[in-house]
């Protein structure tokens, strides 16, 4: 019978948000054992943000090649090297894996153990052979590739963010399933690496975002050549020859596409099979686990984080989650979620961040109470000398300056997006943005221009011009 190892807490999971709960809790001191299945660092750093940005990052640089004589240098046609292009991706992860690995985690005091996990209790759980029993467990086992049930998927190979990193020949033309953010960076990507690309969204592309800064993008996609077909139904996927055919309907006509690869970005599923939750008295269903306001589940005893618990699938939010089991579980400090002020970005070219309330959010919580206030990065000198000007930075107000969100399509928007996020979570009001004295010249000057346009129709009013030329006869 395999002894039983005890420990203060357990975490199941590798990736970031178990990552960051293990350093903590041993860091301060708990016993503490991780457990993970497949890859130190999971998803994030083997299949998903860390090799998406990569691989966005060599076909940025080809586009530059493309069009440089925009500043006086002559344009070329990229010879692209996909073996090299992967090669740079896995060189990407190889240089960050150290600071996720078993031996650095070794060295922090966890106990670190490789294998498949599955509750046999309460506060069991069983791994590579071994029984742990926990005071606290933490499950922060992620997410993956949700496959649709598209009559015929099954019959072809397709690609999920699992695999599509691990392709040596770049797709001759690559059909995307799902015009949401992973969808969209890829198919970017390998159009700017030489891919013919199409991609197939049942819904609206980027449909979560404000449709305004979508169009943003979608220009940019259009001038890259990605063939967007957006509210559009796949009803089945066939093989012939060697091409992938896909079978899509809109507006009662059918068409036919056919491309040399396929990839498989529809959405996330929890990661949940194998764990047996049930012995553990944890609920949950398809969308992931049950949790409490403290991330706790059914098991008062166990925690959830990340993907897993949802409800954003970002992994930011697996860190942030981190942060409130950290004080829940040894500080014993009801610590809650708030996920007001959630931020998002995705990565393509032009970059599209948000964080708060959308127009169409404020406007139903707040209704004729709320300004809009905007500003094309066109207006931007930096964006002017950078031949970087289509964009716009959107932020929602109500009508006494209060800042409610703040969406922007623009070049780095994810890095203009902090103040805005700061300004949510504090509900700063408008004049805290306008009275800042931003670096010229800077993009973010664009968050100051479109505060200070929140005055714009007093400042420039009829009093105030008429308070003025009074006050000029003194």
């Amino acid at each position: 019978m395999a002894a039983t190892i005890k420990t203060d807490i357990c975490v199941i999971g590798a990736g970031s948000g178990g990552l960051s709960v293990a350093a903590g809790a041993s860091q301060m001191g708990a016993d503490t054992v991780l457990i993970e299945r497949d890859k130190m660092g999971g998803d994030c750093l083997n299949y998903g943000c860390v090799p998406s940005k990569a691989l966005i990052a060599a076909g940025h640089t080809a586009h530059i090649m493309r069009h440089s004589d925009r500043f006086g240098i002559e344009s070329v046609t990229p010879q692209v090297d996909y073996t090299k292009v992967r090669d740079h991706v896995r060189g990407v992860i190889a240089a960050i894996e150290p600071n996720d690995s078993v031996e650095r985690f070794t060295g922090l005091g966890v106990n670190v153990i490789l294998g498949s996990t599955k509750f046999t209790g309460r506060n069991t759980v069983e791994a590579d052979g071994k029984v742990i029993q926990a005071k606290r467990f933490v499950i922060a086992t992620g997410s993956s590739a949700m496959v649709p049930p598209i009559p015929g998927l099954d019959q072809v190979p397709y690609l999920t963010n699992e695999t599509v990193f691990d392709l040596d020949a770049r797709p001759d033309h690559l059909i995307v399933i799902g015009g949401g953010p992973i969808g969209s960076e890829l198919a970017q990507a390998h159009r700017r690496l030489g891919a013919e690309v199409t991609i197939v969204e049942m819904f609206d592309f980027l449909g979560k975002d404000d449709p305004e800064l979508t169009e943003v993008v979608r220009k940019q996609f259009a001038a890259d050549g990605v063939d967007i077909r957006a509210q559009t139904a796949l009803t089945g996927i066939e093989k012939d020859g060697d091409k992938i055919v896909v079978v899509t309907e809109k507006d009662g006509q059918t068409e036919r596409i056919a491309g040399s690869h396929l990839l498989v970005a529809a959405g996330r599923t929890p990661n949940l099979d194998g764990l047996n939750l049930e012995a553990a008295g944890v609920t949950y269903e398809r969308r992931g686990i049950e949790v409490d306001a403290r991330l706790r589940t059914t098991n008062k005893k166990i925690f959830a984080i990340g993907d897993v618990a949802g409800p954003y699938q970002f992994t930011h939010m697996a860190g942030y989650h981190a942060g409130i089991v950290i004080r829940n579980a040894l500080f014993k400090l009801p610590a809650k979620v708030n996920y007001s002020t959630v931020p998002w970005v995705t990565y393509t070219d032009p970059e599209l961040a948000h964080v708060g309330m959308t127009e169409a959010d404020a406007e139903k919580a707040h209704p004729g109470a709320i300004n809009i206030l905007r500003w094309p990065f066109h207006e931007n000198d930096r964006a002017q000398a950078e031949r970087e000007t289509e964009g716009l930075i959107k932020v929602i107000t109500m009508k006494k300056g209060r800042v409610l969100g703040a969406t922007i399509a623009g070049p780095h928007a994810g890095e203009l997006l902090s103040p805005w996020i700061m300004a949510v979570g504090t509900k700063q009001k408008i004049g805290a943005m306008a009275g800042m004295i931003a670096p010229y010249p800077t993009l973010g000057e664009v968050s100051k221009r479109a505060a200070g346009s929140y005055y714009t129709p007093s400042l420039f009013s009829e009093r105030t011009r008429k308070i003025v030329q009074f006050l000029l006869k003194f």
